[in-house]
């Protein structure tokens, strides 16, 4: 008898037509879709451009995890890029759409996209797409990060905007492209370095570093993405740890010389850094798992 491989739920989507008010045609704000039909179009600028932003939320077990400040952040990198201001609060009921419609799983990846929509029309586009999540669990187990020069400097936020630093646009190349670099230097993912120096995020993930009983991460002023992640554990280490959190710009000596260090993601959680190139770093296996079951929202 030959084996047969467990079968993957189908995605949802939900398009969103009433992102930023009532839709023209009088219909509903937002409503299920094929996701097996083509549903954008090709002169959508987010094709042609990459131009638009959008956030993934983790939900597990069902239960969707910082989906306000997700959303906030969707609307910080509209604003950057000079999108129309999305409608939080229907985006907030069609994310719970999205997972209602889904197959009950342990993991499920959420993702919103918002996008500056066909070219001319002076109307974005958005929609929600729900998937099981990919196995991150080797992630999560600890994993080899190389050091990639992003080329800009921690003041390219303030002297440079037009940049978008801070900004989850969909433009996404240039990540994809380090984490394939990091793939062929025998690591799993990127740690950035500013051209001053300092350590900055992964291209899907945001640093945190221990040092003693304090925890440290790169601020937001430096032009990386504000984590969700971050902030959630910050909160928990705050206040049901009683330890000490912070923003610093560490150098990436600092974060070899530190008593650990994770990227952090909404859907792959906290990833443990095992090796920083080719230094070791030491690796907390039960603090780890307990990151996670913070992330996922529990205590």
């Amino acid at each position: 008898m030959t084996a047969t491989s467990p079968r993957t739920p189908a995605p949802v989507l939900v398009l969103v037509p009433g992102a930023t008010g009532a839709p023209s045609d009088g219909g509903p704000g937002y409503r299920l879709a094929d996701p097996t039909v083509p549903q954008l179009s090709v002169t959508d600028l987010v094709a042609t451009r990459g131009d638009g932003v959008f956030e993934t939320i983790g939900a597990f077990d069902g239960s969707p995890v910082n989906v306000g400040p997700h959303l906030a952040r969707l609307a910080r990198s509209a604003e950057m890029i000079d999108l129309p201001a999305p409608d939080q609060a229907l985006l907030a009921e069609a994310v719970d759409a999205a997972i209602a419609a889904h197959e009950s799983v342990a993991e499920l990846s959420v993702r919103v996209m918002y996008t500056r929509g066909v070219e001319g029309t002076g109307t974005p586009t958005c929609w929600i797409h729900a998937r099981v999540s990919d196995d991150w669990s080797p992630c999560r187990a600890g994993m080899r990060v190389a050091v990639l020069d992003r080329g800009l400097a921690t003041t390219a936020a303030e002297t440079s905007p037009w940049l978008l630093s801070g900004a989850k646009t969909l433009s996404y190349a240039v990540n994809m492209a380090a984490v394939r670099e990091a793939k062929r230097r025998g690591a799993a993912d990127v740690l950035f370095v500013s051209s001053d120096g300092y350590a900055l995020e992964g291209p899907t993930s945001t640093l945190l570093v221990r040092r003693g009983d304090t925890f440290l991460t790169t601020p937001a002023s430096a032009g990386v993405l504000a984590g969700t992640a971050v902030a959630t554990l910050f909160a928990w280490l705050r206040e049901q740890q009683g330890l000490a959190t912070g923003e610093e710009l560490m150098t990436i000596e600092d974060v070899k010389g530190s008593d650990g260090a994770w990227l952090l993601s909404s859907t792959r959680l906290a990833a443990p850094i095992t090796h920083l190139d080719e230094h070791e770093l030491p690796v907390d296996a039960e603090l780890t798992a307990r990151f996670e079951r913070v992330l996922k929202g529990g205590i």
